[in-house]
C-alpha cells in the first residue's frame, strides 16, 4: 500500500516513548497532523530534523497541528533520543516497519537507506502533502507552509 494525496491516514497503533500505545484515531481526524518518517535516532541529519521540529513545535501547535516522528528504532533508543534533545512531540517506534509499509514509505539512495518522508493531514485526516527528501530540515518548512495556507 502506498498512501497518496487525498487518502485518509489509516488507523494504526504504535508504542510511544513513555511505553504506552498510541492510537491514531485519538488524533487523526480531530486536528491537523504531521507524521514524519526518518531513518535513525542520533544520526546527524535525523537529529537536526528532530531539533528543527522541536524548535518550531510551538508554530505547529499554534496552527492546531500535532507532530509525530516515526523510525524503526526501539523504545529505549527513542526514550534516550527524546530526553537528550528535549523533544516535545510524539515519537513512535516502528521496529517491525509495519507503519512504514502501511504508509508506503520508500527506501532512499537506491534502497540503501530508510526513507525520509513527511505526511501532512488536515483535520479530517486526509493527506494534503507528501514530501520525500533526504534533506531533513526542509520537511519542517514544507509542512509549516502547507498548514499556514490552510488557515
Amino acid at each position: 500500500m502506498k498512501l497518496k494525496l487525498g487518502d485518509r491516514i489509516p488507523d494504526f497503533t504504535a508504542t510511544m516513548t513513555n511505553g504506552t500505545l498510541f492510537h491514531s484515531q485519538n488524533v487523526v481526524g480531530k486536528k491537523p497532523v504531521v507524521i514524519y518518517f526518518y531513518p535513525k535516532n542520533n544520526t546527524s541529519v535525523c537529529t537536526a530534523q528532530a531539533c528543527s521540529f522541536r524548535d518550531q513545535y510551538q508554530d505547529f501547535k499554534d496552527l492546531g497541528a500535532e507532530v509525530i516522528g516515526v523510525s524503526s528504532d526501539n523504545l529505549h533508543s527513542h526514550q534516550d533520543f527524546s530526553n537528550e534533545y528535549r523533544l516535545p512531540f510524539i515519537l513512535l517506534s516502528d521496529e517491525k516497519q509495519e507503519l512504514k509499509k502501511l504508509f508506503g514509505v520508500p527506501n532512499a539512495l537506491f534502497g540503501l537507506l530508510p526513507g525520509r518522508v513527511t505526511y501532512v493531514a488536515d483535520e479530517d485526516g486526509k493527506i494534503v502533502m507528501i514530501f520525500n527528501s533526504l534533506l531533513g530540515t526542509k520537511h519542517i518548512t514544507k509542512a509549516l507552509e502547507v498548514l499556514k495556507k490552510r488557515k
